[in-house]
């Protein structure tokens, strides 16, 4: 009860769920593992839908996760900011600490604690049908960490909303500007500098992908193959490659950083999400989607 407590009433509806690490984690590897909540579905299912939650982005909107639970997918957010920093000499609990080295071992613990969950998700609860959704930063680790496993392929699917993908860290910076936690950017701007070159190289991820952004501050995609075209902060142009099964969705209304858009773009998102999904999964899913 205490970790729900910690997210002041936003996650009301959810149960705390125990997740073990895996056996590769011999103390060497950095982090504790995340933290996992879930809110079932009043329906029997086999379906889940689990969001990454890291850095400084806001909790899962809950007309989200009821959106997914009403259509009969059990929702789980794994929250890696208990991961971040922790367990580790010299890093004092800040993630980034230790420069470039320090960060790619902070993803690399992400992609553990990511690893242990969906696994406790498939044997332990009996998932067959896995989408992994993330907005702002945890968007990025989560295609990061779909494209380090598109060998296993364990998502079915990939929704990512408004990903950080600029630099700057515009979700980051607007939250401090807004009365966040002091010195977020810092805490959180390295790490989050680290994954963001690393998904401008490029990715091969091999499940389907659903990039949706509003539009202000963002372009149209350049050219085909899953290449995300945007603008970034200093102006200058940037081209993504996501992979072979992308499709980029352009919203009127919202701000970059954003879980969710308000008014009438709120209506539009759930409405293309249900159509994107029906086209992905099995009928028996479609049927309830649309």
């Amino acid at each position: 009860m205490g970790l729900i407590a910690d997210y002041e009433g936003s996650a009301e509806g959810y149960e705390p769920v125990a997740v073990p690490l895996g056996p590769e984690n011999d103390g060497d590897m950095p982090g504790r593992g995340a933290a996992v909540l879930r809110r079932r579905s009043a329906r029997p299912s086999k379906r889940a839908v689990i969001y990454v939650h890291c850095l400084g982005d806001s909790f899962v909107p809950g007309d989200l996760a009821g959106w997914y639970t009403e259509r009969g997918f059990h929702f789980y957010v794994a929250d890696l900011r208990t991961e971040a920093g922790s367990n580790r000499p010299g890093t004092a609990g800040r993630p980034g600490a230790g420069g470039a080295e320090g960060a790619a071992r902070e993803l690399t613990g992400f992609f553990a604690s990511l690893d242990a969950a969906v696994l406790h998700l498939r044997v332990s609860d009996c998932i067959d049908t896995l989408v992994v959704c993330a907005h702002g930063a945890g968007a990025v680790i989560a295609a990061l960490w779909c494209h380090a496993r598109r060998a296993s392929q364990p998502a079915d699917a990939l929704v990512l909303a408004s990903p950080a993908v600029g630099r700057g860290a515009p979700a980051l910076s607007r939250q401090a500007a807004q009365g966040g936690e002091p010195g977020e950017y810092r805490r959180w701007g390295p790490l989050l500098a680290t994954a963001q070159r690393r998904l401008r190289r490029g990715l091969d991820i091999a499940c389907p992908v659903l990039v949706m952004c509003p539009a202000s501050g963002w372009d149209s995609p350049s050219g085909s193959g899953g290449l995300l075209g945007l603008r970034l902060i200093a102006g200058r142009r940037a081209t993504v490659r996501l992979g072979a099964h992308v499709t980029w969705m352009r919203l009127d209304g919202g701000q970059p950083g954003e879980a969710l858009p308000a008014g009438e773009a709120r209506r539009q998102f759930f409405d293309e999400l249900g159509r994107w999904l029906s086209a992905y999964l099995s009928g028996q899913i479609r049927d309830q989607l649309l």
